[in-house]
């Protein structure tokens, strides 16, 4: 086998579990209101299984590179599928609430060490003069999975069962780990840095008790005092690592970064935007299906399209920041992109499929300009040497935002029907979760007019007129 096709499928080993990935988050979303019927549990309590898994993913994510150098990339690549594949069956036999949300933080555990090792193995691997190639191969299941996401699951779970959206996973999932045992090297690096493991405790249990309380309050999981004091010890816990990091000599999360302008507005602003993204893929499908009575594969064929935008965004981000450069695309993108979200609380169950399709379309095109421009922006000022510290700092930040999302999302739909007193969710709930966290979207404006005119144009190209 010739050193270039050798290259090639490592790299599609790789891809296959990033699309196994990929493609779960985006069916999920699309089942929520059947998994909340045959568990017999409220819809909205279904936040706790989305949250489980980006909190997996935050915890996880920072010693993910560790573990490659510490157990070889090729072990721990292939634990990872394993563990991923097997969590995906676990959800797929769950047989209530709990069953499931252990299942999808098992799945987040599988994804957090996934998907960096597989990165980290081309990086090592792969010469630089074949790594544009790869990367563009890398890359494609991050732009279909969310295409075929939403239409496939709600086939699934119209006309199968919900329970089918998971045991997708397996057939990918067997393949990915056969070909990782006979095609991925054992890579490691040549020094060992050691591990924080106060840091890695501090952070991974201050996170989950702040995150899963945020979470819980509102919930019929459990009361508001439980939540407010699972919040209060995931403070004490996150404000002791502050303590720590300012001593340890490789802390997990490196919080030095934040004195980089670009690095810190981009992080603070993204959080704002990412909040609103991240709970759109939970209000939006089960707007269509409770709110508009829709079934889970009508909701699916039209909430793909926001992936279509997203895709048709790729070719045209890098011209615009060069044309506008990253201050003035982030400040007026955040204007149009809050708008979009805010245009979706309009819909009704009279608003024509093609007005849906259309604004879907649109949004999706620049919430994916945003994304592109704050992941580009954020690593303008990085030094080499925390590269991996600042990739490990905006992956934890991502997920926790996408998982605050979420709940946020949930909170304003109980307190929605709380306030009319109704049990039941209607689409006025929806429409005024809409408009909330189109509010919250632009809240990030804030930050971004803080930034230089000049930020980041050494990525971008982009070059200030004269005078």
């Amino acid at each position: 086998m010739s050193e270039q096709r050798t290259m090639r499928l490592l790299t599609l080993v790789v891809a296959s579990a990033l699309f196994m990935e990929s493609l779960v988050s985006t069916v999920i979303a699309t089942s929520l209101a059947a998994i909340a019927a045959d568990l017999q549990v409220d819809a909205l309590t279904l936040k706790l299984a989305f949250t489980a898994y980006f909190v997996a993913l935050a915890i996880f994510i920072p010693i993910s590179g560790w573990c490659a150098d510490r157990f070889g990339a090729k072990t721990v690549f292939a634990a990872s599928i394993a563990v991923f594949t097997l969590s995906s069956i676990a959800c797929a036999l769950a047989w209530n609430l709990h069953s499931l949300i252990a299942g999808r933080f098992c799945q987040g555990l599988g994804g957090a060490m996934m998907l960096p090792v597989g990165r980290l193995i081309l990086l090592r691997v792969i010469p630089k003069r074949e790594m544009v190639s790869a990367m563009a191969w890398l890359g494609i299941p991050t732009l279909f999975a969310p295409i075929l996401g939403p239409p496939v699951g709600g086939f699934i779970t119209t006309y199968y069962h919900w329970r089918g959206i998971f045991w997708l996973n397996v057939p990918v999932g067997m393949i990915g780990l056969a070909l990782a045992m006979w095609l991925v090297p054992q890579v490691r690096a040549d020094t060992l840095r050691p591990l924080d493991w106060p840091g890695f405790l501090l952070t991974g249990l201050g996170l989950s008790l702040a995150i899963f309380g945020f979470t819980l309050l509102g919930s019929h999981q459990g009361g508001v005092w439980v939540a407010l004091a699972m919040m209060a010890a995931g403070a004490a816990l996150l404000a002791l690592y502050l303590r720590h990091a300012r001593r340890a000599a490789h802390p997990i999360i490196d919080l030095s970064l934040l004195r980089h302008a670009s690095f810190r507005l981009s992080l603070v602003g993204g959080l704002m935007f990412r909040v609103s993204v991240g709970a759109m893929p939970f209000l939006l499908p089960l707007m269509l299906q409770l709110g508009f009575g829709m079934s889970a594969f009508q909701s699916g064929t039209l909430t793909f399209t926001s992936a279509v935008g997203a895709v048709t965004m790729k070719l045209t981000a890098a011209p615009i920041l060069r044309r506008y450069g990253f201050k003035n695309v982030l400040c007026g993108n955040a204007w149009i992109s809050s708008a979009m979200i805010a245009a979706l609380a309009m819909f009704t169950v009279q608003t024509p499929h093609a007005a849906i399709i259309a604004v879907l379309l649109v949004g999706g095109f620049f919430r994916s300009l945003q994304f592109t421009s704050l992941n580009t922006l954020s690593y303008a000022d990085v030094e080499a040497s925390q590269l991996s510290g600042a990739t490990s700092l905006v992956g934890v930040a991502q997920q926790l935002s996408l998982a605050a999302g979420v709940a946020v999302a949930a909170m304003l739909l109980d307190g929605s029907r709380a306030t009319d007193g109704r049990s039941a969710l209607t689409a006025v709930d929806f429409s005024r979760a809409f408009w909330a966290i189109g509010l919250i979207s632009l809240v990030s404006v804030l930050w971004y007019r803080k930034l230089s005119p000049d930020a980041g144009a050494e990525m971008s190209g982009h070059l200030r007129a004269p005078g």
